[in-house]
């Protein structure tokens, strides 16, 4: 174990999270793999070994402080790009079962060759739009726990994920910035698709300590039939 995966493991150990042999494996493997299909398309600005353990990899596990994810079964992350949260979260709490939707193919074919060299199980990668895959029968109100990491703002978040979320569970928006503008913004979407903000947490990522917020929403009743509406109406006119 060397320095940048010292500093990982110790950060996590201090949250109670611990990372065995095979995992600390199997997130060097991530890096690799990232590293090497970051040459041929734009998957991440970050690229120095140690940054992506702290930037990406600690970064998605931090909803693991907040949120019991030994009693999560079933995990939706929506607009993953090179699989932050999701991965990182599978790694280390394998029993989830982990769906991955983005709609770029090629997103997918790198998600699949990750999936493929770190031996992962119960992952599904779907290639398709939030709105649409979120009108599917299985998908739809069916997850305990739905995360987006820095997509978009939560009013649009909330409709494109919150379909995804099975009632009394969680919607988990991963953000940087202090959120508090959004939340007001985003005051008609959730009561629209019946979500309800439970807790907002303020972290700092070690080393550098810049800002992080998880917004916890618990949806509380089944998605309204007209939600999401179609494909880019989310993004052009948000709920506000």
């Amino acid at each position: 174990m060397d320095q940048v995966q010292q500093q990982f493991t110790e950060a996590l150990a201090a949250h109670h999270i611990q990372v065995n042999e095979q995992q600390l494996q199997q997130f060097e493997d991530y890096y690799e793999e990232l590293i090497t299909w970051n040459e041929k398309m734009n998957l991440t600005g970050i690229t120095e070994r140690d940054q992506v353990y702290n930037k990406h990899f600690y970064d998605s596990v931090t909803l693991a402080f907040y949120t019991d994810l030994n009693r999560v079964q079933s995990l939706a992350d929506i607009g993953s790009g090179a699989g932050f949260p999701g991965i990182p979260l599978k790694i280390l709490f394998p029993h989830i079962k982990l769906r991955i939707i983005d709609s770029l193919n090629k997103r997918i074919k790198f998600l699949q060759s990750v999936v493929d060299r770190l031996g992962l199980v119960d992952v599904e990668l779907i290639h398709g739009r939030a709105e649409e895959v979120a009108r599917k029968d299985g998908y739809r109100d069916a997850h305990d726990l739905v995360t987006a990491r820095a997509v978009a703002k939560l009013a649009v978040l909330n409709e494109f994920c919150l379909p995804f979320v099975k009632t009394g569970g969680t919607f988990a928006a991963m953000k940087g910035s202090d959120p508090a503008e959004e939340i007001q913004e985003a005051y008609r979407s959730l009561g629209l698709l019946r979500g309800k903000v439970q807790q907002v947490h303020h972290f700092q990522l070690p080393v550098e300590e810049s800002d992080r917020h998880i917004i916890l929403i618990q949806k509380e009743a089944a998605t309204p039939v007209k939600y999401p509406r179609k494909p880019g109406t989310p993004l052009k006119e948000p709920l506000l």
